[in-house]
C-alpha cells in the first residue's frame, strides 16, 4: 500500500506560521489529488486544501489567502504552509492522497486512498 507520513506540527501564538510536510512511499505508480484535512476536538474531519497533479489547488474559505498548498511530484510530498495562524486552526491535521500503486503480490496496478496518522497544531491566543 501506500503510506503518508506528515511532519511539522506544533504549538504557535495567533498571527505565527507553521509549515506541514507530509511524504509518500510505497510502489506508488502515480499520486493524483492530494490535500490537507484537520479535525478540532468534538468536530469532523474537513477539507483544507487540495492540490491536483497539475498544481491546481482549492482551499476552504476559512483559510483563503492565509494558507498555501504546494507539492514536489519528483519528491511525493505535499506541503501546507500556513500564515497568520487563528487559535480556530487549531486541530489534528491529516495529510491525504489518492492515487495508483503497484500491488506487492502480483505487481498490477490498483487504485489508493491513504491517509497519514495525524499532526496536531496547536494556536495559543
Amino acid at each position: 500500500q501506500v503510506q503518508l507520513v506528515e511532519s511539522g506540527g506544533g504549538v504557535v501564538q495567533a498571527g505565527g506560521s507553521l509549515r506541514l510536510s507530509c511524504a509518500a512511499s510505497g510502489s506508488i505508480l502515480s499520486l493524483n489529488d492530494m490535500g490537507w484535512y484537520r479535525q478540532a476536538p468534538g468536530k469532523q474531519r474537513d477539507v483544507v486544501a487540495v492540490i491536483g497533479s497539475g498544481g491546481s489547488s482549492n482551499y476552504a474559505d476559512s483559510v483563503k489567502g492565509r494558507f498555501t498548498i504546494s507539492r514536489d511530484n519528483a519528491k511525493k510530498m505535499v506541503y501546507l504552509q500556513m500564515n497568520s495562524l487563528k487559535p480556530e486552526d487549531t486541530a489534528v491535521y491529516y495529510c491525504h492522497a489518492v492515487g495508483f500503486y503497484y500491488r506487492s503480490y502480483d505487481g498490477k496496478p490498483a487504485g489508493f486512498n491513504s491517509w497519514g496518522q495525524g499532526t496536531q497544531v496547536t494556536v495559543s491566543s
